[in-house]
């Protein structure tokens, strides 16, 4: 009997060693934060990233990381399930609306002004995906959701998809509100009077690490609301960046920087209390944002003067457009992976990446198996936390919408390819073909040069990896607009933003 009592013991002492080998992961994404917004890169004089920084010294920094959509909700999707919209068919931010719909269509209500009929979102994360929530959850794990989620509300909330708890447990694009106190959470309350809602987050995410078991990995996703709108603020900080303000410099928001500033005061709380619990070494933490910087939005500013000025809320120069464009300021975005265990303090790699990618990866760094016959967009990016590259045909993003924000385009999808982008615009060219824009982004970072004429047969072999992706996704995809008017169609606004800086605000959730 004594002897069955050791190997008993011995077989819980096992398990217990086997269960701490797994690493605990910590997901942290912002909301609408550009390539340029943060000092990872050289690019901002304004904004200041200190925290991100120290993650930065922890790990490998990606500088040719890329969302799957220019937009919040596909990419969020894409992140827990490791597909792209085109699979997907979320591929518009329309969770928080009322109407739930699960397959994408056809937009029949397409003007005449449109050669392409475009199509209408998925407004929900289907249930049925074997999320990374639910795959966590599965192994054992303990999980939580904390911040934005924009996926859908209940029976589609993280709660449905693997999450033990969600907090504030809101369905919305952006905060309740606002981001100072007081908020408009139906069951979440600040605790006192113009309370910040990312310091409570960070509150709340640093006593559930308190309160967990200590002996079992965790997944938490620390999905900001930083830094999409309402553009507002801590009044100190807002005092504090108008002194820094250089109105000559793209990037001239005080109340944006401000912004910023508590992003990165948030990621900070988390890095310290994970040191303080030790739990550090073994806690994979990834560090993304869902799309690239809201430039079309206006936000009114004040100089220590007094004097009130509009500012756009940031500029991701030199990279081109922005949120909800598919030039490069749209989808490439700030993103860092630290693994103790694996990745080489303060390193970068310049690794071909997506959103996508990251299923896959913390799945095998975790020794958790993809699901059977689960069609899987990603790669696992693991060999780049060791400073490797990686192999890949190309990333595809996938936009069948046309918003008309600055350096808008119509209904398209593109591939990156080694330095090559390739832009399909559906049924733009002459006798509804497609029309092509081809960019060099090593020579042309900001994508001034289309070179579709120069290179043709570049825009044949890089369109042939379009094709086959559609294909492999049954992505449904735009068709040419029987509706159509020539004398409606105005090529000449494309690209050029409704309204203007002072005109009516562009509701792009």
């Amino acid at each position: 009997m004594k002897k069955i009592s050791i190997l008993i013991l011995f077989f819980i002492i096992i398990s217990i060693s086997a269960q701490k080998k797994q690493p605990n992961v910590v997901f942290i994404l912002a909301d609408d934060l550009g390539w340029s917004d943060v000092t990872l890169y050289g690019k901002t004089k304004l904004y200041e990233t200190p925290n991100l920084e120290r993650l930065a010294a922890r790990g490998i920094t990606y500088t040719r990381a890329y969302a799957a959509s220019p937009l919040c909700s596909p990419t969020r999707a894409s992140i827990l399930t490791g597909q792209t919209p085109a699979r997907t068919g979320i591929t518009a931010p329309t969770a928080h609306l009322g109407k739930v719909k699960l397959k994408a269509s056809l937009n029949r209500g397409t003007g005449p002004a449109n050669k392409a009929i475009i199509l209408e979102s998925v407004t929900r994360l289907d249930t049925k995906l074997p999320t990374l929530g639910k795959q966590f959850k599965n192994a054992g794990y303990q999980t939580a959701h904390f911040g934005k989620w924009h996926l859908g509300s209940d029976p589609y909330s993280p709660l449905q998809h693997g999450f033990d708890i969600d907090i504030p447990h809101w369905p919305g694009p952006g905060p309740a509100g606002s981001f100072v106190a007081p908020w408009r959470y139906k069951n979440f309350k600040e605790k006192i009077a113009k309370e910040h809602i990312e310091d409570r987050m960070a509150d709340e995410a640093v006593s559930w690490l308190q309160k967990i078991d200590k002996t079992k990995p965790f997944f938490m996703n620390y999905w900001q609301f930083s830094v999409h709108a309402p553009f507002d603020a801590k009044e100190t900080l807002k005092k504090y960046y108008s002194t820094k303000v250089d109105l000559s410099d793209a990037q001239h928001s005080a109340t944006y920087a401000a912004m910023v500033h508590s992003m990165d005061d948030a990621i900070g709380r988390l890095l310290d209390e994970l040191d303080r619990l030790n739990l550090s070494e073994n806690t994979i933490i990834v560090f993304t944002s869902d799309n690239g910087g809201n430039m079309y939005n206006a936000v009114t500013d004040i100089l220590p003067n007094g004097e009130k000025y509009l500012a756009s809320p940031t500029s991701n120069r030199p990279l081109r457009g922005g949120k909800a464009t598919m030039f490069e300021g749209g989808v490439r975005v700030p993103t860092i992976i630290s693994y103790p265990k694996i990745t080489k303090p303060g390193t970068t790699n310049d690794a071909l990446i997506q959103s996508t990618d990251f299923y896959p990866t913390l799945l095998n760094l975790a020794n958790l198996k993809v699901p059977k016959n689960y069609a899987l967009d990603g790669l696992d990016i693991s060999e780049t936390l060791k400073g490797k590259n990686i192999k890949r045909d190309g990333i595809f993003t996938y936009f069948p919408h046309q918003p008309g924000v600055p350096d808008w385009l119509p209904t398209s999808i593109s591939v990156h390819s080694g330095d090559w982008k390739l832009i399909r615009l559906f049924y733009q060219g002459k006798n509804f073909k497609h029309d092509y824009l081809l960019y060099n982004l090593k020579w042309d970072i900001s994508e001034h040069n289309n070179l579709a004429k120069t290179y043709p047969k570049k825009v044949v072999e890089l369109d042939k990896l379009i094709e086959k992706h559609i294909k492999d996704t049954k992505a449904i995809v735009p068709i040419p607009n029987p509706k159509f008017d020539p004398t409606k169609y105005k090529p000449e606004n494309v690209g050029k933003q409704i309204g203007g800086l002072k005109g009516k605000k562009i509701e792009i959730n």
